[in-house]
């Protein structure tokens, strides 16, 4: 026989395009158009219903950016349609852009019922089948006009349409047609078919009989098919593909578990209050489709989503809720946002499950067991820990399948922790998070799915994302015809539990990825938007304080505990902790109020903390100094106060020969040369030199910096093959007990104080930057004499070891890489750690030298300056600290680390000292949170770990709280029935910690 495909499938593109799709509506009428106009912030639905109207026709321009129109349509069903199903067609003069980037609408009666969303790939709304005819139709559509950022076809183009302060005026979009239609559902049901087996036909081997098969099968209907009379033949021609479609599929095809889905970014492109109304348009279109597709199953995470709806929008979110009882609107993940894991300190990953599982237990009655995390830039290697103290225990993503350099070896697998806690985790080998259930997609999946021949299954989550729209009735249907169809993996809609069950039962003994899930892409999202990223942690470390010295107030004086201000507090800066606002690859808007939240957040923090404090000192005139960090230092207790002993002087600076400063106390001798740079670091108790020969630490790098993509989000590893050392000085002097240092290039300055504590081996280096560069890369390196063929970053609970080698890709792809508070590197006998309070990227490097001996060079990551989505990205004035610890061990890195995150207070009163709440006696059991219990019964919960990688005893005591019936919690302050209960010992409880463990203790009040 001729090989005649070509020639098929290229007629089938064209009958389906130019003439069955056009006749799914084979008769139309057009709706007359008012439209009200609002360049502000939305009104309420209210006022949006009465405001007073113009007329306005097809092909006007409308819509400010970041404005909202509200349009009313009227009209009215032809008599002749009476027993036809007819709906409107409402374009409202979207693109052909992807949902989620560009107008969209909610459309309401009369009343202010929300009837469901609109958007350029679901733009229908239902009037009646079958109708009576002469039926009168009024609609109110709340419409966003959104800029597009990408209008012009070109991203990652620098574009001023990210805040509503530089976006103009113009009209974004100009109206199309709004029609009635009758709705031809054979035709539609035609399409489907059509789309179906067109893109199931272009997967299948062309050596094959069911390519052939379902060639010949569409050839036909294509004959039968009159293109003058497409209505009156549609049926015909489905008879002809009857065949095809009914024939079952391989009892070997892989199993693809379908979710409904709806990635909605918090903020990305556009700011937090349009996701609210993202929120409530996707919301509307599934409860709709659950109404009318009763196979369908739809999935949501994030309780600030619902959170939203609750507040802004009840009457969707009521019908959200039924559909929840119903078990087919399914809380997933049981997370606040969908969060970045990299960055997020410990109690912060820990309270993202904290409130959101406690969310969706008091508003639903129902436990989600997996964290749901489908678009997060990588996994810190101290989540599994988190996920099953949260009471989950199993994780789904997908953004490592966009990893640049090494493809992940596993779909489906068992994840291990830093502490060695395993989650059952799955990555959908569908590589997307916003399947349309296309052929090819599908197909896609089966081909790519790693675990072949051992397990069957997989999931997809199916419907539009990033901006939200959800599932289609289109992808349901495409899913109906390939639930048992020859040559396709079977779909079936199923819920994340029930998916996760059987893919449990069927592979029991997955292989295991040990460590974090590092994403070989979007590095520099642990860099960008400086601000953001300090906002977040002084909120960590403030919020930590508050509930030390709160709970610590109440105990002791009956001090209101501040319930209500906590959790608001907590789950605003959870929110911002949403993967694309810490990670600073968001549109300028989200970042200019991300800025203003942050400091309202910690001017009340800053009060409740310092109202706390002055309930325990009292009226008087004695200076106490509290110190917030887990360790003592200065001879004050951690979690206590005392009075002031000096400890804040410093050394005092003296004139080096050949130029510059000695800073020496007796501990530690550093020598600053004329060009500001620290060219020694003597470690008098080891003996030690810290910095490697002919070498220079305190050495600010600026490096080029224009990927090749995602220019927020991405920082490519050839950025290093240019760049300059900053050495030029433009002032070198001594104020106030520090050397300080002033440098001057491009557009921008840097000042520096340096200083050495008069009794910490530790140099403190206080940066200021007024950055005006554009797509440069500002570093602070230290190069270190020390042999290290690895090294170790603070993450979540504990830190993680990377090697400092490239001697596989996958070390290699590691150029950039995120830590919290420290880096710390070793040789047996010594080594030397480099803390921050605000920095997360950082790179750590090794070469050996001429004299055999090994460098191993630190750099922080301080600043960038992409133009894309924020053409002004960090331009300003910034301040970081560092401190470089020569001879430190992991344990002084964890202290120090906690000291310039954790400052001491001095505050004047009549108490002689505050003792601790909670006291324990060994400092690599860290107490990482003291607070009083979420429910407000007056119970103490203290959360500690191990923090040096080691087993470790210690006992614990509280003051005023009965360790005899103190009890272990999982993270929601459940009693934890399957641990050991701890065992007591002289008034206290006697810990016995695995490396990196943590663990939750209730105390009651004695």
């Amino acid at each position: 026989m001729h090989d005649d495909r070509k020639l098929v499938e290229a007629r089938l593109e064209r009958v389906l395009r130019e003439r069955v799709r056009p006749a799914v509506h084979p008769a139309t009428t057009p709706l007359s158009v008012e439209i009200w106009s609002t360049d502000g912030e939305p009104v309420p639905v209210v006022e949006g219903l009465v405001a007073p109207t113009r007329p306005i026709a097809p092909g006007t321009p409308w819509g400010t950016p970041w404005g909202t129109s509200w349009f009313k349509v009227t009209g009215t069903v032809p008599a002749e349609w009476a027993g036809r199903t007819v709906e409107a067609v409402l374009d409202l003069g979207f693109t052909p852009r992807t949902p989620g980037f560009q107008c969209e609408g909610l459309v309401h009666l009369p009343d202010g019922t929300p009837v469901k969303g609109l958007h350029p790939r679901n733009a229908y709304v239902r009037v009646g089948a079958p109708v009576a005819g002469g039926e009168r139709v009024h609609w109110r559509i709340e419409a966003a006009s959104n800029p597009d950022l990408e209008a012009d076809g070109v991203p990652f183009r620098p574009t001023p349409m990210g805040d509503r302060a530089t976006a103009g005026d113009a009209p974004q979009y100009v109206l199309g047609e709004m029609r009635l239609a009758v709705f031809d559902e054979t035709v539609w049901n035609l399409v489907m078919d059509l789309e179906v087996l067109g893109e199931l036909m272009a997967e299948l081997p062309v050596d094959g009989a069911r390519r052939w098969e379902i060639l010949r099968a569409v050839g036909r209907a294509l004959d039968v098919i009159d293109l003058q009379d497409v209505n009156g033949t549609a049926r015909a021609a489905r008879g002809e593909l009857a065949g095809v479609l009914a024939t079952p599929a391989a009892a070997t095809a892989h199993r693809v578990s379908a979710v409904g889905h709806a990635h909605i970014d918090s903020a990305w492109l556009w700011p937090l209050r349009e996701t609210v109304r993202k929120v409530a348009r996707t919301a509307s279109n599934m409860t709709a489709l659950l109404d009318e597709e009763p196979d369908f199953v739809f999935a949501m995470s994030q309780a600030q989503q619902y959170a939203w709806l609750k507040e802004h929008r009840p009457e969707v979110y009521a019908r959200v809720k039924k559909a929840v009882a119903d078990g087919r609107f399914v809380p997933a993940g049981g997370m606040w946002v969908e969060s970045d894991t990299n960055m997020p300190g410990s109690e912060a990953m820990a309270r993202q499950f904290v409130h959101g599982k406690r969310f969706f237990l008091e508003e639903f009655g129902v436990e989600s067991d997996e964290a749901w995390l489908p678009d997060t830039f990588g996994f810190a290697a101290g989540l599994p820990q988190i996920i099953k103290a949260a009471g989950s225990r199993r994780l789904l993503t997908q953004k490592i399948s966009w990893s640049r350099t090494n493809d992940f070896p596993h779909h489906t697998f068992s994840w291990e922790g830093i502490d060695g806690t395993r989650v059952f985790t799955h990555f959908p080998p569908v590589d997307s998070y916003n399947c349309e259930m296309t052929g090819r997609q599908i197909a896609h999946a089966a081909r790519n799915f790693k675990e072949k021949g051992v397990a069957t299954r997989s999931l997809a989550p199916t419907g539009y994302g990033d901006g939200g729209g959800g599932t289609t009735r289109e992808m349901v249907a495409k899913a109906a015809r390939m639930r048992d169809l020859e040559g396709a993996a079977t779909v079936e809609w199923e819920t994340p539990a029930d998916f996760f069950a059987k893919a449990e039962a069927e592979y029991p003994d997955p292989p295991v990825w040990v460590g974090e899930l590092y994403l070989e892409l979007h590095r520099a999202t642990l860099t960008s938007q400086a601000r953001t990223k300090r906002g977040n942690r002084r909120g960590e470390s403030l919020l930590t304080e508050a509930e030390l010295w709160a709970a610590t107030a109440a105990a002791r004086t009956g001090f209101r505990y501040p319930y209500e201000e906590l959790d608001r507090i907590w789950k605003t800066v959870l929110l911002h902790q949403f993967h694309d606002i810490l990670p600073g690859s968001s549109i300028a808007w989200v970042h200019r109020e991300a800025r203003a939240t942050y400091a309202r957040l910690a001017e009340e923090l800053e009060a409740i903390i310092a109202g706390a404090q002055r309930a325990l000192v009292g009226e008087g005139t004695r200076e106490l100094v509290f110190n917030p960090a887990p360790h003592a230092r200065g001879g004050v207790p951690a979690g206590g106060a005392a009075p002031f002993d000096g400890q804040g002087d410093k050394a005092v600076p003296t004139p080096r020969d050949g130029g510059g400063y000695v800073l020496d106390n007796g501990l530690l001798r550093i020598e600053i040369d004329g060009r500001g740079l620290v060219v020694s670091a003597y470690d008098r108790i080891a003996g030690r030199e810290a910095i490697a020969p002919g070498q220079a630490a305190n050495l600010l790098q600026l490096h080029p910096d224009f990927p090749n993509q995602w220019d927020a989000w991405d920082v490519d590893a050839f950025y290093r093959n240019a760049g300059r050392d900053l050495t030029d000085v433009a002032g070198l002097s001594v104020a106030g007990g520090a050397v300080r240092v002033e440098r001057a290039f491009g557009a921008s300055r840097v000042v520096q104080l340096l200083s050495v504590p008069i009794s910490a081996k530790r140099l403190d280096i206080d940066t200021e930057v007024d950055w005006h560069e554009t797509e440069k890369f500002l570093k602070l390196a230290f190069p270190l004499d020390v042999k290290a063929d690895r090294y170790a970053s603070e993450t979540q609970f504990g830190h993680v070891y990377r090697p400092t080698h490239q001697n596989t890709s996958w070390e290699w792809a590691k150029f950039e890489a995120c830590n919290h508070r420290f880096v710390h590197v070793d040789e047996p006998g010594w080594g030397a750690a480099v803390v921050n309070d605000a920095t997360y990227g950082h790179d750590v490097t090794r070469t050996v030298r001429g004299d055999g001996g090994t460098t191993t060079t630190v750099r922080a990551s301080l600043l960038r300056a992409p133009r894309y989505p924020d053409p002004e990205t960090d331009q300003g004035t910034h301040r970081f600290r560092h401190a470089l610890v020569p001879g430190a061990t992991v344990g002084d890195a964890v202290r120090e680390g906690h000291r310039a995150n954790l400052p001491e207070r001095r505050v004047t009163g009549g108490a002689a000292e505050v003792a601790p709440l909670v006291t324990v006696d060994n400092d690599a059991v860290v107490v990482s949170a003291v607070k009083l219990a979420d429910d407000r019964g007056g119970d103490l919960v203290v959360r500690v770990y191990e923090a040096h990688g080691g087993r470790a005893r210690a006992t614990l005591r509280a003051d005023g709280f009965d360790t005899a019936r103190a009890v272990l919690t999982d993270l929601l302050e459940r009693p934890d029935t399957d641990a050991e209960p701890p065992a007591r010992a002289d008034g206290g409880l006697v810990l016995a910690l695995r490396p990196f463990q943590m663990v939750t203790l209730r105390l009651p009040r004695v």
